[in-house]
């Protein structure tokens, strides 16, 4: 089949508008290192480490931890809050709990807004700190 470049101006048009949201989409990476939550006494290390695709709103993420006073019983991402701040349940985080856990999520628009703008926080509940005893801030690399 041979084409005109006058018949084939539309189609290399209708193929560059499709390919203009992909070239906007990006992988965000971000992380954020455990502490204590809560006033807890115990003295929690780790992190979390992620991907954000921007273009499918999928959450990658990997968390490692230690020091905490019993099993993890639940993991969330938490937000919008900045810093020192209180914020709901935004990304419930299945089980099985354990270090060295990875999946991917999918985040809501409101919850991709809160990731690119260091709005959100990976908090680990235990027994002894049902309302979370370690907590990572998360900040985005990019």
């Amino acid at each position: 089949m041979n084409l005109s470049p006058r018949a084939l101006a539309p189609l290399a048009a209708a193929m560059l508008l499709a390919a203009a949201p992909l070239a906007q989409a990006k992988l965000v990476k971000f992380s954020g290192t455990f502490g204590p939550e809560h006033g807890t006494t115990t003295t929690p290390t780790g992190h979390v480490r992620g991907v954000l695709d921007t273009a499918t709103d999928k959450v990658t993420y990997h968390i490692y931890y230690a020091h905490l006073s019993g099993p993890v019983l639940m993991a969330h991402f938490h937000g919008p809050a900045m810093a020192g701040q209180e914020a709901g349940v935004i990304l419930p985080i299945p089980g099985p709990y354990h270090s060295g856990m990875h999946g991917t999520l999918t985040a809501s628009p409101d919850t991709v807004k809160y990731l690119l703008a260091g709005q959100t926080y990976v908090n680990l509940h235990t027994a002894a700190h049902k309302d979370g005893e370690a907590r990572a801030q998360i900040t985005p690399a990019g």
